[in-house]
């Protein structure tokens, strides 16, 4: 088995090249800069720009806008775009960080369960809990119990048949747990039918327009999640040699992977409290890198937070714009993009098993 030797040199060989950081950097640029311009009220670019500058307090510079339009951007438009990146960060983040786990290239926040999970906590918080404590700041707790339960579950399922490591018993899995969580929130539902609206916006997936509230309500899980996963991105990769060759390396494989589960699980449960079920954003995003860059586990991770995020302000510009005034729940655009390439990542996978 000297075999275990040479990906390890691999692994280290295929650090975080400046070439890949600054292309995903552009691209998210390139996609928060669109997603502010994008509306319908033409703000214009030298505009913004201005109106930047001088909240920036930068001498010289006045806003062009009216304060109409300075309401539009700075209250609508630039925290839609911040929370869609954050969201987009946090779920493809999640989704490479649960792969490297399970050694799964399947796994992802919506197929593991967690999502599901995590939308029933927050609607049975809704439906459920006091008054006084209701309302968004109790979402993600009761998002994550919810998306913990959840993920629990679904490799418990996969272990139970001896083949938690098996892609296809895994997803079999999680797509059965979130069958389960789907259909209690569905009964919950019935039982409150004044929450039903929230809801189903929750099920389709949206990125609200409700100003900095959302933003600053899961910012600091996702920062949380954030720093302890890229913490221990380098361990992702032994990780990946499998548990005995990471224990041969002085590694704790069971603190470090529930640390990594849980991680990811919170930073998924916030933003699912916000957004609702965007699917397919785990699968997309780091296998779109791998395809272009090959890149380890070291380098993957913070790539597939850079990237995920510019890859939600695109599609969120597209649930926007493409049958406007009226909106495509994002939830939709992320599938119609995902499942095809699922099923070629499905393929691949096969053949690669096979």
């Amino acid at each position: 088995m000297d075999a275990t030797a040479a990906p390890s040199s691999d692994v280290r060989a295929r650090g975080l090249a400046p070439l890949w950081v600054c292309a995903a950097v552009a691209f998210l640029i390139v996609s928060l800069v669109v997603g502010v311009l994008t509306g319908p009220i033409d703000l214009g670019a030298g505009s913004v720009l201005e109106s930047a500058a001088a909240r920036l307090r930068v001498p010289g510079f006045t806003s062009s806008l009216t304060p109409t339009e300075e309401a539009i951007l700075w209250e609508i438009r630039v925290p839609r775009v911040v929370l869609g990146a954050l969201v987009g960060g946090m779920l493809a983040l999640a989704g490479a960080t649960y792969q490297g786990v399970f050694r799964n290239p399947l796994a992802d926040p919506y197929l593991l369960g967690v999502a599901a999970g995590a939308g029933l906590g927050a609607t049975i918080a809704i439906a459920y809990l006091p008054e006084g404590l209701r309302g968004q700041r109790a979402l993600p707790v009761a998002a994550f119990v919810g998306g913990a339960v959840a993920v629990v579950l679904t490799y418990a399922v996969g272990r139970s048949a001896r083949r938690e490591r098996d892609a296809a018993t895994l997803v079999l899995a999680g797509v059965t747990v979130a069958a389960f969580f789907t259909a209690w929130q569905t009964f919950v539902q019935q039982q409150n039918s004044e929450t039903l609206q929230q809801v189903y916006t929750w099920i389709l997936g949206n990125i609200p327009s409700t100003g900095w509230a959302d933003v600053v309500l899961i910012l600091p899980y996702v920062a949380v999640a954030l720093v302890v996963i890229l913490a221990l991105r380098r361990v992702v990769d032994v990780l990946n040699l499998g548990d005995d060759e990471a224990a041969s390396l002085g590694i704790n494989v069971r603190r470090v992977r529930l640390a990594l589960v849980v991680a990811a699980t919170l930073g998924t449960a916030a933003a699912v409290a916000v957004s609702g079920l965007i699917g397919f954003v785990g699968i997309i995003v780091p296998h779109a890198i791998r395809l272009v860059s090959g890149v380890g586990y070291r380098a993957l991770l913070p790539l597939s937070a850079i990237v995920g995020a510019g890859f939600l302000v695109l599609a969120d510009v597209i649930a926007r714009t493409a049958l406007s005034p009226a909106e495509i729940p994002l939830g939709v655009v992320t599938a119609f993009l995902g499942a095809p390439f699922f099923a070629l990542v499905l393929r691949a996978t096969r053949g690669g098993a096979g």
